[in-house]
């Protein structure tokens, strides 16, 4: 863990609101906690540095305590089931799909007290299906059966106890038989002592109960149930088939209320559940046949839980301190800047004006959503020259490839190698932090995310632009009225995620009548779903298409926060065209090339677009790769929805050989979407069109534009281009 960091318990706050802040040290003097504006979060030395302001919002002295995190999920049931119910005879069992079954023993039901030697836990591992059963004073017993599963194939599993004869028994049964495979058998043993079935601990599904819970399971579960009494092979698989027997003591129905974090026992005492660490739903069952995509039209055949043994949602850590924003508190980014003996850590913040009110006349809209779908994104690129640049411009010290204990981004895969789909913000997100590098840059700071995001509030800044800022959580909880009262609403580098609220909001926002820039590349992609009842976490299914890091298994496209089809919003008919006028078109290595003017950039409606600029080449300069256009480039595109009357005022050209078409618009080697070769695709489009009711909407392109804007003291075509616009939108 790192030795100073934490989180708060929300993004944005109002005037007058709070935010409170957990934190973890393991230093044994008090930590000191003041307020800075974030206002440059590039460590870069070719560029302004870093520009963190003083704030007197709040500051203090607090003790350090080590808040620890514990990974993994599990599903945990608190109550116990009715004296007598379980006696000295037992039945447990499930369906399950293991995924590292050569790890080691994972458990799959449990209720074992190992010190006490007490309860019982059926579990999957190396040996294949195993019982462990307690004993009495600290004693298990237990039965394997010696045959190792194969990954990612269902199987049957069961195991029984019989008090009258001291039987023991363990099965195992593939349900898709494989020729060559001994993965089927059962097992029995006489036990020498009396079983003690019951104990104290909590019964868990997919981990082992304890003072720590250990045991992950790796892969999914369906249908877990318990019985009192030793049950037949024909009874136990009316259970896994959802049917009932004499003696069931609980089994737990994983179809039923899907887009929660809930269990429910359909068995006679309702040991309802509840979900650690958000483990995975809406995945398909052993018994989906391929007929239905959705689980809402067919949830008994995705009546299965994705578990793994790195799950996280809250770290659960105690409140340390209390920000209270102040009533005149301006609209802007902040840190609360924690700092003990050589440790530092600034975890950021926003203040928001209240809905319908405004301090300034334009908007930042801080894309939040995406800087937590690419939280903790470890990429294995950190080697000694990177670290070598980190130290000697005084960058944020931490990498995510060197920080594993507060759970991976969604670019990321699972130890089971399926992707991570759910990213929290209840928890250290180390890539959201001033100073933070993603790339080793040749020709720049190799910033992302909300780092680079701070290149455009700094040049507001400097060229005397007030702004508010909103975040994409603000705007999908209000909706569009958060947005009415400003006159310009402009975007960072890379607004990539967004949910169907936040897209509608910016949507009614410019048919509206408002001013809208897109100042990035690879915008309003993928959609991602949140569910009131689980605040901080968002889901992606990377369904389909598209450039992703991993791809979501068939049958399972559907979100379980929301139901709604996931992937990219180009696939729910909303391409990003329709919003901004330009879409995701080309990728390549985090290098830049530059934009050249167009001949629409002399249409009397644009021409005042370049007043004071008679440069043909724009941005052949910056501190994103070297130039304005670069890394993730967008284009317009007509068939997708950009307006035809929309002017393409420069497009970018001489991009290097890493550059290649999304793939989305590759159906072949030789033939594209659209019609055209792949080598036109590769491209960025600064576009301009006019939107109803005297709105308007001005996009880049590039997700590397913003790091053009600082170049010669902020004295560039760059910068005056944008300078123009934003001046013209907020006339």
């Amino acid at each position: 863990m790192l030795p100073l960091t934490g989180y708060p318990d929300r993004m944005s706050a109002t005037p007058g609101g709070r935010i409170e802040f957990k934190v973890s040290s393991t230093f044994e003097d008090p930590y000191a906690m003041d307020v800075v504006r974030i206002r440059h979060g590039d460590p870069n030395p070719a560029g302004p540095g870093m520009k963190l302001i003083d704030v007197p919002m709040a500051s203090g002295s607090f003790p350090s305590r080590l808040q620890p995190v514990y990974l993994g999920s599990y599903a945990k049931v608190e109550s116990h089931p009715p004296a007598g119910a379980i006696a000295g005879s037992l039945t447990i069992g499930a369906t399950v799909w293991p995924t590292l079954p050569a790890k080691g023993l994972q458990t799959v039901i449990s209720t074992l007290d190992a010190v006490a030697g007490e309860g019982f836990s059926l579990d999957v591992g190396p040996e294949g299906v195993s019982l462990r059963i307690g004993l009495g004073g600290g004693k298990v017993e237990t039965l394997s059966l010696g045959k190792r599963p194969r990954a990612r194939c269902w199987y049957r599993i069961h195991a029984s106890v019989d008090g009258t004869t001291g039987a023991l028994s363990v099965s195992q049964t593939p349900l898709t038989p494989q020729v060559m495979s001994d993965d089927t058998g059962t097992a029995t043993r006489q036990v020498s002592g009396t079983p003690v079935l019951t104990s104290e601990k909590p019964l868990l599904i997919a981990a082992e109960p304890g003072r720590v819970v250990t045991g992950h399971f790796n892969g999914k579960i369906e249908w877990p149930f318990v019985a009192g009494r030793v049950l037949s092979g024909d009874e136990v698989a009316a259970v896994l088939d959802g049917g009932p027997v004499d003696g069931l003591v609980a089994a737990w129905d994983f179809a039923q209320e899907i887009s929660g974090q809930s269990v429910r026992d359909t068995g006679p005492n309702g040991l309802h559940g509840t979900l650690i660490n958000m483990p995975t739903r809406a995945m398909k069952g052993s018994t989906w046949t391929g007929e239905e995509m959705s689980w809402q039209h067919a949830p008994q055949q995705y009546a299965a839980i994705h578990f793994h043994e790195d799950d996280l949602y809250d770290c659960g850590w105690e409140t340390d301190f209390v920000i209270d924003i102040p009533a005149d508190a301006k609209s802007g980014l902040y840190g609360a800047r924690l700092r003990c003996g050589e440790a530092e850590d600034i975890i950021p913040f926003y203040v928001r004006p209240a809905t319908g009110t405004k301090q300034a006349d334009i908007c930042f809209l801080a894309s939040t959503f995406t800087y937590q779908v690419y939280g903790n994104h470890a990429r294995g690129n950190v080697d000694h020259a990177f670290r070598t640049r980190m130290t000697n411009w005084g960058a944020y010290p931490n990498n995510a490839d060197d920080v594993s204990d507060y759970a991976y981004s969604t670019y990321n895969y699972h130890p089971d190698n399926s992707g991570v789909c759910m990213s929290s913000r209840l928890r250290p997100l180390v890539t959201m932090r001033p100073g933070y590098l993603t790339f080793n840059d040749a020709r720049g700071s190799g910033l992302r995310h909300f780092p680079a995001d701070t290149h455009l509030l700094d040049w507001l800044e400097e060229l005397g632009h007030d702004f508010d800022i909103v975040t994409d959580e603000d705007l999908d909880d209000e909706g569009v009225d958060i947005l009415k009262p400003y006159k310009l609403v402009i975007t960072g580098s890379h607004p990539e995620y967004h949910t169907k609220g936040t897209l509608d909001g910016l949507q009614d926002y410019v048919e509206g009548g408002g001013h809208f820039m897109y100042m990035g590349g690879n915008g309003f992609y993928w959609r991602v779903a949140r569910n009131p009842d689980i605040p901080g976490m968002i889901e992606i299914r990377r369904a389909e298409g598209g450039i992703r890091a991993w791809a979501a298994e068939p049958g399972e496209y559907f979100n379980q926060l929301d139901g709604a089809y996931g992937g990219l919003w180009r696939r729910n008919d909303r391409p990003p065209q329709k919003l901004a006028g330009v879409g995701f078109s080309s990728q390549g290595a985090f290098e830049s090339s530059y934009f050249k003017r167009k001949p629409g950039s002399d249409n009397p409606r644009a021409s005042w677009i370049f007043e004071g600029v008679d440069d043909e080449v724009l941005g052949n300069f910056g501190l994103s790769g070297g130039g304005a256009a670069g890394f993730e480039l967008d284009r317009a595109d007509v068939r997708l929805g950009t307006p035809e009357h929309a002017i393409v005022v420069a497009s970018s050209e001489s991009h290097q050989e890493s550059f290649i078409a999304v793939l989305e618009d590759q159906l072949s080697q030789r033939n594209t979407a659209t019609g055209v070769t792949h080598a036109s695709l590769i491209r960025a489009d600064m576009t301009y069109f006019e939107a109803p009711n005297g709105g308007a909407v001005f996009s880049t392109g590039s997700i590397t534009f913003c790091g053009s804007l600082s170049h010669n003291g902020y004295r560039n075509n760059i910068s005056k281009i944008i300078d123009n616009v934003v001046r013209r939108f907020t006339a």
